[in-house]
């Protein structure tokens, strides 16, 4: 008996010592669980991945300062008759647009870059293609304001706009009274822009903007097209010097652009530019002004009710008059064109 007591005390003993020896705190051994390698269990369940995405979340997407947009849109309307008592011509017209915009805005920048191109067709019964739409507009504007919360900008705007194609007064298809860079429009100025953070409206003013129009045909220069110098001749009919095809203003610029909602499903745009110079018939003005209702049926299928007001002091409306067969030249007249048709969209 006294032997077992005896065995079980020196097992116990034993035990207890083992313990303590286990127990020791890791701090004062040479090493420290920093120093252990640590395996973690392979585990490529949807539960695995979405708690190391908790504990680890993802690296944010990369700020962007640019808004971009693109629009792409044909506008068609057509009519068509059979058998039909009033008369009428069969006729299909489409215009194509396009319209990018680049605009780069962060603290007190704002650079605002905008591409516009239109061109139409229009086709009528027992008659050749006729030219609808022509267009080619850039519009570049650098603004830097000198306080955050401030929507006035000191603001530098260049412009330019010309055509695609030749430009006819039909019936008339072998005299062309436009063409490419014929004429072609150069603005560049500097002055104050109010851009409000809030609403898509701009407003421009400058004091100071250079106007150069280009007519870069010699025969449309020679004639004096578009306010040009035109071609001087002798008594005899020869060419004394040739036309200038460049002509130069410095005048007073104010140009607007504003977009708004007026109802659901229907948007108001608004763009409206006038020009005077200083040293010829200052206080005559210049006038680009071009509103439209756009109408959303759906995603792709939009509506276009609007209007294209023009009037320009260099460019002289002509007609023909039938009794001797000569043209007639006649003072600046306001330009209209209007437009009103259903087609599609696509933006991206």
């Amino acid at each position: 008996m006294k032997k077992t007591i005896f065995l079980i005390t020196i097992v116990l003993y034993s035990c207890s010592t083992r313990a303590q020896e286990i127990l020791t705190p890791i701090e004062s051994s040479s090493y420290s669980i920093h120093n252990l390698p640590v395996y973690f269990p392979i585990d490529t369940s949807e539960t695995r991945i979405k708690v190391l995405e908790s504990i680890v979340p993802p690296l944010p997407d990369p700020v962007s300062y640019w808004l971009k947009e693109n629009e792409l849109g044909i506008i068609m309307s057509q009519i068509a008759f059979s058998n039909w008592n009033a008369g009428g011509n069969n006729a299909i017209s489409g215009i194509s647009s396009a319209h990018f915009v680049r605009w780069y805005k962060r603290g007190n920048v704002s650079w605002n870059n905008e591409l516009i191109l239109k061109f139409g067709l229009n086709a009528q019964e027992n008659q050749k293609l006729r030219k609808s739409d022509d267009a080619i507009q850039f519009n570049s504007t650098f603004g830097y304001r000198t306080h955050p919360k401030s929507d006035w900008y000191y603001s530098a705007k260049l412009t330019f706009s010309t055509q695609f194609t030749n430009g006819y007064q039909y019936p008339d298809r072998d005299n062309p009274i436009s063409k490419f860079m014929a004429p072609g429009y150069f603005f560049l100025g500097v002055g104050a822009e109010y851009s409000p953070t809030e609403e898509k409206l701009t407003a421009y003013f400058s004091p100071i903007t250079q106007k150069s129009t280009y007519v870069l045909d010699q025969d449309l220069a020679n004639n004096g097209a578009f306010g040009v110098e035109k071609a001087i001749y002798d008594s005899a009919g020869n060419m004394i010097r040739a036309g200038k095809q460049v002509r130069t203003e410095v005048g007073i610029l104010v140009n607007s652009n504003w977009e708004k909602e007026v109802y659901k499903n229907m948007t108001f745009t608004n763009r409206v530019s006038l020009y005077t110079d200083y040293l010829n018939d200052f206080g005559n003005i210049d006038i680009d002004w071009e509103f439209n209702f756009n109408l959303v049926v759906n995603e792709y299928v939009k509506a276009n009710v609007g209007a294209h007001i023009k009037y320009d002091n260099d460019v002289k409306t002509q007609e023909l008059q039938l009794s001797d067969n000569k043209t007639l030249a006649y003072g600046p007249r306001l330009q209209l064109k209007q437009i009103l048709g259903v087609g599609i969209n696509y933006a991206f």
